[in-house]
């Protein structure tokens, strides 16, 4: 199983194991992530599984599409790195994806 690391605003670090094609955004709940609220259950209709996710792993998760980028608008603080971690799926090529946890979520 691709393990993620997500490290929260003070620096604690919690890696997960998370399944394939699951979203980044289960792995953590299922994991009991401190930090990511997924208020709508991942349907894109919040921004309460706000990330950003770490340089080197950028091109691998893609793009923002056009209604997560709406979505990305009531986050806290978004940035060019920012994602909604619901809408980032869980493969093989994403073992050892980095993303860090806003101080905030929207």
């Amino acid at each position: 199983m691709p393990k993620i690391t997500f490290i929260e605003q003070n620096g604690t670090e919690h890696a997960v194991e998370a399944a394939e094609g699951a979203s980044v955004m289960e792995a953590a709940v299922k994991n009991m992530v401190p930090g990511i609220d997924a208020d709508c259950g991942g349907a894109c209709a919040c921004a309460t599984c706000h990330v950003y996710v770490d340089e080197a792993w950028q091109e691998k998760t893609g793009k923002a599409a056009t209604m997560e980028q709406s979505m990305l608008d009531f986050a806290y603080e978004p940035k060019e790195n920012s994602r909604l971690s619901c809408q980032i799926k869980v493969t093989t090529e994403l073992d050892g994806l980095v993303v860090r946890l806003p101080e905030f979520q929207g």
